[in-house]
């Protein structure tokens, strides 16, 4: 069968449908920034970022940039009415609080009961770069991944357990990937949406661990954005 991956943007397109009114929401660097820029209309979600802002908008345009408004990962955003800029200390006190709704977080490695390894500690000439994932996938309600669902190599991401170090244990609820909506539960991941034109066994070969299907299980599909 054929099948076409989903982008990075179509990732976060799909991730941002499921951020429901009244959400504060945490946006983590890499793919899920791109959040921003599809949050459904009509829906008002507050989109927090670690560096001290709470009503994070879109993405910046050339138009747009102000060197002032930068997400956690020095990106240029722009900033949705009556939007709040506060320190990093008033941050992870909202984040260690318990009051985020809803971390989206980039992933390496998600074990089947909910292990989230997202960064490396033997990046060469890098060292530690857990960053404030650590806080954030401990202190948010509910953590979602976002990622590819295997590595550059074809290696899977979804496994058994994790084989990089944690970032914390047993936290994730959902994850999105290139091929699939998963959730992590009791009995393991279960697919809630996968790519039309992937057959489910192509989807567990490209999986580490077994995977069950919701009995309502659809069909994951983006528009181009």
């Amino acid at each position: 069968m054929s099948f076409k991956p989903l982008s990075r943007n179509q990732i976060a397109w799909r991730a941002a449908q499921d951020l429901q009114d009244g959400m504060v929401v945490n946006l983590g660097l890499g793919m899920p920034v791109l959040c921003a820029n599809y949050c459904p209309e009509g829906r008002e979600v507050l989109l927090q970022s670690e560096n001290g802002v709470l009503g994070v908008g879109p993405v910046a345009t050339k138009e747009e940039e102000d060197l002032d408004q930068t997400d956690a990962g020095s990106q240029l955003i722009t900033l949705i009415p009556g939007a709040s800029i506060f320190s990093s200390a008033d941050s992870f006190a909202m984040i260690r609080g318990g009051h985020i709704d809803v971390t989206l977080l980039g992933g390496f490695e998600v074990a089947e009961n909910g292990d989230l390894a997202n960064w490396d500690a033997d990046m060469p000439g890098k060292g530690p770069l857990i960053g404030g994932a650590m806080d954030l996938a401990e202190g948010a309600k509910e953590v979602r991944i976002m990622m590819q669902h295997t590595t550059r190599d074809g290696s899977a991401r979804l496994l058994k357990a994790c084989n990089y170090k944690l970032t914390a244990p047993a936290c994730v609820n959902r994850i999105y990937t290139d091929l699939a909506v998963i959730d992590v539960t009791p009995e393991g991941f279960v697919v809630r949406e996968i790519l039309d034109g992937l057959s489910r066994d192509e989807l567990q070969a490209k999986s580490g661990a077994a995977l069950r299907y919701a009995d309502d299980c659809g069909v994951l599909s983006a528009p181009d954005v």
